[in-house]
């Protein structure tokens, strides 16, 4: 079984070396933003740790940030395997909780009902929320939001990721990327029939919880229940205070709320995945109805902006996963590896490995890719079995002598862009804008199209009995 809650998961963190306390009192307001950008420069996808800082100026909740998605180990962590050969591992994962859902729990009470704040207790202000772009956000937003919906009519539950900015103590925006986003059609089906969309915005859960909220699990199926099946027993629930909602019983924060029917406020700008920021608009607003919390709540947040960040690394592992079990599985082709790059925000730079079977091949590789999200690949690249794709000197060297540019690169134009991708337009373009409706890729095919010479390396079988010696050699 999987961890009970976010504590269970920390601990498991902290025991296993991947999770380090920060003692010293740290100012939300510039600090800690500035601490995590300088753990992700520093450290590398494998070994960045979590980061629990303990001592918040002004509050006395803690802040957990990097403790989803802040490494490969970490996430293998939360997940519930093992650390090697993750791709067809996640990929595996993912498809059997999907098909293998679990139905949720409903409990009478739990944790996060040790505290519940109505009237004129609620202030969302009250968390300690970081300042992520200082100087540019209008604000502090919600950067790992759990926000759990239901279809008025279906009766069908979402839960996703949507970015929260908070204006006052019982307001905040929410924002969605883009139409295709499942809540937009909860809200649209509320709005016709002129009635407040109940949201829930949990904050701090059991780990397979936000893992489903950002892994785009197909609509129509239930985050919860797939959550659930990743945890390996049923989510336990409870009855929200004021809205006709279950949430998780162990979560840390929970804020409820409603989203009026019709009405949208300016939100943003903040700063985005692709290391920009993201452009302002109209958005909805939730009214603030209540907030229940845990005794001595752990605040929880994504860390994103700039690559390399916890939120494009989550989301690479589950794209990638995903486009590598459709060209495996459902495509039958045999695809090595598919990754998708932190410094793409993962999402605009994909790269595919392969030994194609027969010349064109390479095309059945790409469209298979892209139908999976034709908003993904910017520049899409296919490369040999033998490169290692997650080592970007291999796949700039198959770039440099693989590619005969005349012949191996192509641009395919009028494809669905990257959402937020700032190159369609100028900075303070409105988002519905037109130049935001369409983009273009780029497709590299960085294979061996002829008979190549040999390589010039050593003999594998060499390098092996090398590696067997390696400590006779004395070199570290």
């Amino acid at each position: 079984m999987g961890f009970k809650d976010l504590r269970e998961h920390l601990g498991y963190l902290e025991k296993n070396g991947m999770l380090k306390r920060i003692k010293k009192e740290v100012d939300r307001d510039w600090e800690i933003a500035a601490v995590c950008r300088e753990v992700f420069l520093r450290h590398d996808r494998e070994t960045r740790p979590g980061l629990l800082f303990e001592n918040i100026k002004g509050f006395d909740a803690p802040v957990a940030a990097g403790v989803i998605g802040g490494s490969r180990h970490i996430y293998a962590a939360a997940l519930g395997i093992p650390a090697e050969n993750m791709t067809e591992i996640v990929g595996k994962k993912w498809a059997d909780a999907i098909a293998n859902r679990i139905p949720t729990k409903l409990v009478d009470t739990g944790p996060v009902k040790e505290n519940i704040l109505k009237g004129e207790q609620i202030d969302i202000f009250s968390f300690p929320h970081p300042m992520w772009t200082v100087g540019q956000d209008p604000g502090y937003f919600l950067t790992a939001p759990c926000c759990i919906s239901r279809h008025p009519v279906t009766g069908q539950r979402n839960m996703g990721c949507y970015r929260c900015q908070l204006k006052e103590k019982n307001k905040s925006g929410i924002h969605f990327s883009g139409p295709f986003r499942h809540m937009v059609d909860h809200i649209k089906a509320n709005n016709e029939i002129n009635q407040p969309t109940p949201v829930a915005i949990v904050i701090g859960a059991d780990p397979t919880i936000p893992l489903s909220a950002v892994s785009g699990i197909p609509q129509g199926i239930d985050e919860l229940e797939v959550a659930g099946a990743l945890r390996g027993e049923p989510i336990e629930m409870v009855r929200c205070e004021t809205i006709a909602l279950e949430v998780p019983a162990t979560a840390e924060i929970v804020i409820e709320g409603e989203i009026p029917a019709d009405y949208v406020e300016e939100e943003g700008p903040f700063g985005e995945y692709h290391g920009y920021m993201g452009p302002d608009g109209m958005a909805p607003i939730v009214n603030v109805k209540a907030i229940t919390h845990r005794n001595d709540p752990i605040y929880h947040v994504y860390v994103s902006q700039m690559p390399p960040s916890e939120s494009s690394l989550m989301r690479s592992f589950g794209r990638e996963s995903g486009i590598y079990s459709h060209l495996k599985d459902r495509l039958l082709l045999p695809v090595k590896d598919v990754h998708i790059t932190e410094s793409g925000g993962a999402a605009s730079y994909l790269i595919i490995s392969a030994d194609k079977l027969y010349p064109g091949q390479f095309w059945q590789y790409i469209w298979g890719a892209w139908s999976i999200d034709p908003s993904l690949g910017k520049f899409t690249i296919m490369v040999d079995g033998d490169i290692d794709i997650r080592d970007p000197f291999q796949v700039e060297w198959a770039m440099s002598w693989r590619v005969r540019p005349n012949q191996d690169i192509y641009i395919v134009d009028n494809t669905i862009p990257v959402p937020l991708d700032p190159a369609l337009a100028p900075h303070g373009t409105p988002k519905g804008d037109p130049r935001r409706k369409f983009s273009s890729k780029v497709v590299i095919d960085a294979t061996e199209h002829q008979q190549f010479p040999p390589a010039s390396l050593p003999p594998k079988e060499h390098m092996e009995k090398v590696k067997a010696m390696w400590e006779e050699y004395g070199i570290e």
